[in-house]
Parts: structure tokens; C-alpha cells; sequence
């Protein structure tokens, strides 16, 4: 570790410490250079670590997230973190946060049970088409095929400050068996420029579970991606898939023994998409 670096460790999206999306936290990353930043990220192992710098206002911060491997624009879990890693250190509740996917604004409160939870609106999110050659190797990486999917849940590219590949699984068996070929799903989404794929399968019509490969940040799955979350909900909304203004939950994580909810709020118009969750620190 760089020398004088105190790298914080929480975990996003549980309000215990064996759940949720582990994330490092540096709260003062101005004197970093990019190699310090990314061998920091390599060395803590999660599949990410936010690096926040104070930007002009009381309550601003510039923020990039690294995984092992490479930075990535937006980091929804590592937000989370980062938001409730300021609080515990007396930063204001109201906090913007400057990304290389742009603003993301971010609250800090607490639930019946005194645990901090945070809630970060997205960037404007959008959704596109995914083209049949993507659905059909994303599909064979997966040892899946076209009849494996939920045709109520058509695939989808899915943006809310990062790329995700959109994928309605048509049984919750069939996600829990979920394995996929690392190297063939990482070059493709490489050469589509996608951070995860959003493999979910719809309990009821506000509860859904999801696991998310993430391979070109060097991790084989994440137990929660808030920046998915995000992108999902947009994608309900954009396909007229639930009426806002509307809450779901998002189960992610369970089949990895670190069960993790996301909390996803969805208003009607094009803006940003909310979501929601606790964090705890790791010792």
C-alpha cells in the first residue's frame, strides 16, 4: 500500500457486514496520480474503490472509481459507500459527488433501526436496443439460449452513468445456476463497451433478483451493482413495465452468500432514477 494512504473498507447495500458489495474508500485522493490509484484498487481486490477529493463547495467532491483492472466511469455500490463513509466523518448529508459520468447528488439519513442509508440520483439515464449478435454470444457465454429468457423482459442496453446489457431470466432456478465463460463474456462486453451484464429474473411485479458478471473489472460477479439498479429502472420505466411514480426491490447477492437490497424509485419523466441503501463499515 502507498505509504500514508488510509484506505477505508464498507460494505454497500446491507446493513451487516457478511452482505452487501464490499467497496474501499479514500477519502482524500488529491495527491494520487492515476498508476497510485489503480495499484491501490488492484491491492484492496474489491470490484471497487472510490477516490473522492474535495471539490469547491462544502459538500461537492470529485469522485473516480477504480476496479482491479481499470477505471470505470460510475460506481453506484462504491457511491453508497463513499456517501456514508463522508457522513461517519461529518460531512453534510446533502452531497454532490462529480463523476466522470457527471453529477450525481446524494443523501444521507438513517433507517427505524439507526442504520445510515443512502440514496443517489442517477444521471439521465437512456435505453437501446440490444442487437441480436450481442443477445446471442452474451447467451452463449452463458450457456443460455433465446427460450432461457423472460419474453416479458426483452434485452436491453441499459445507461444510468454506465453500460449494462440488460437480460430477463425466465425462472429464479435458472439465475441461481448462473456460470458463464470469463474470458469470452469479458471481450464482448469490452468490445461493446459494457460494464456489467443485468441478469434478473421478476419475482412479483415490484420484487426482482439479479446477479451481475463482471469480468472486464477482473471480478466474476458483483453481490450488488447500484449503477445497474439504476439503468433497470430506467429500462422499467422506458418500456412501460411498472407506472410511475413506483418503488422496487432488487434482490442481489443471495446466491453468493452476501444477500444485498437495492431500492429503486422510479418517477415518470426522463430524469434520474433513485437508489437506495445501507452501508456498514468493514473492520
Amino acid at each position: 500500500m502507498i505509504a500514508g494512504v488510509d484506505v477505508l473498507r464498507y460494505t454497500a447495500f446491507s446493513d451487516q457486514p457478511a452482505g452487501g458489495n464490499p467497496a474501499g474508500v479514500v477519502l482524500d485522493a488529491e495527491s494520487l496520480d492515476d498508476d497510485d490509484l489503480l495499484a491501490i484498487a488492484a491491492e484492496i481486490g474489491y470490484s471497487e474503490t472510490a477516490f473522492i477529493s474535495p471539490a469547491e463547495s462544502v459538500g461537492e467532491y470529485r469522485v473516480r472509481y477504480f476496479s482491479p483492472l481499470a477505471e470505470v466511469p460510475f460506481c453506484g455500490h462504491a457511491t453508497i459507500a463513499s456517501a456514508v463513509a463522508l457522513a461517519d466523518h461529518g460531512s453534510p448529508e446533502e452531497l454532490r459527488f462529480h463523476t466522470r459520468s457527471g453529477e450525481v447528488v446524494i443523501t444521507v439519513g438513517r433507517d427505524g433501526a439507526g442504520h445510515r442509508v443512502a440514496t443517489l440520483t442517477s444521471v439521465t439515464p437512456s435505453i437501446t436496443a440490444a442487437s441480436d449478435e450481442l443477445v446471442a454470444e452474451a447467451l452463449a457465454t452463458l450457456g443460455w439460449e433465446r427460450k432461457d429468457l423472460d419474453p416479458d423482459l426483452p434485452p436491453r442496453i441499459g445507461f444510468a452513468g454506465a453500460r449494462h446489457l440488460i437480460l430477463g431470466v425466465r425462472s429464479r432456478e435458472l439465475l441461481a445456476a448462473m456460470s458463464y465463460d470469463f474470458e469470452a463474456l469479458c471481450a464482448l462486453m469490452t468490445r461493446q463497451d459494457l460494464t456489467t451484464a443485468e441478469l434478473v429474473w421478476r419475482g412479483d411485479a415490484t420484487t426482482f433478483y439479479a446477479r451481475d458478471p463482471f469480468p472486464v473489472g477482473g471480478v466474476v460477479e458483483d453481490p450488488a451493482t447500484g449503477a445497474a439498479a439504476a439503468a433497470f429502472g430506467a429500462y422499467l420505466r422506458d418500456l412501460q413495465l411498472i407506472e410511475p411514480p413506483a418503488r422496487i426491490s432488487i434482490h442481489q447477492g443471495d446466491d453468493m452468500g452476501r444477500p444485498s437490497l437495492l431500492t429503486v424509485d422510479i418517477d415518470a419523466g426522463t430524469g434520474g432514477i433513485r437508489v437506495s441503501g445501507a452501508a456498514v463499515r468493514l473492520k
